[in-house]
C-alpha cells in the first residue's frame, strides 16, 4: 500500500469514528458505483448522509477541504443517486427524509491527534 493510500484510509478511520460519536450510523464505506466511490454514507436521524473525506499531513498544500471542488460535489451528488436507487432494492430499506452532503477534513501531523474538522451541508 503506498503512503498516500495508507494516510488516506487513516484519515476514513477516524471520519468514522468522529460520525460515530456524534450519533450517527454508519451505513456503508467506500461504496464503488458507476464513475467513482463514495467515501462514508451514515443515517443522521431520519437524513442520509454523505461524506466525503479529505485527509493530509498538513497545509502546506492547502486544507484538505479545499480539495473539494464543484465538480467534485457533482459526482458525488450523481454516486448518491445510484446508492440510493441500489439500496431502494434491498428488501427493508428505509426512505430517507432529506440526502446531506457533509465534508470531513483530517489533518494529520508529525506528532499528536489528527484535527478534524466536519463541515455539514456542503451540498
Amino acid at each position: 500500500m503506498r503512503a498516500k493510500d495508507a494516510v488516506g484510509r487513516y484519515g476514513e478511520r477516524v471520519a468514522a469514528r468522529h460520525l460515530a460519536q456524534r450519533g450517527m450510523e454508519l451505513l456503508d464505506r467506500n461504496w464503488r458505483g458507476q464513475g467513482g466511490e463514495l467515501d462514508l454514507l451514515a443515517r443522521d436521524g431520519d437524513v442520509l448522509v454523505v461524506v466525503e473525506v479529505k485527509t493530509r499531513r498538513g497545509t502546506a498544500f492547502g486544507h484538505p477541504a479545499e480539495a473539494v471542488t464543484p465538480a467534485k460535489l457533482e459526482r458525488i451528488r450523481r454516486l448518491a443517486g445510484q446508492w440510493l436507487a441500489a439500496r431502494a432494492r434491498v428488501a427493508g430499506g428505509r426512505r430517507f427524509a432529506e440526502v446531506r452532503v457533509d465534508v470531513v477534513a483530517v489533518v494529520v501531523p508529525r506528532a499528536g491527534a489528527a484535527e478534524v474538522e466536519h463541515l455539514v451541508g456542503v451540498l
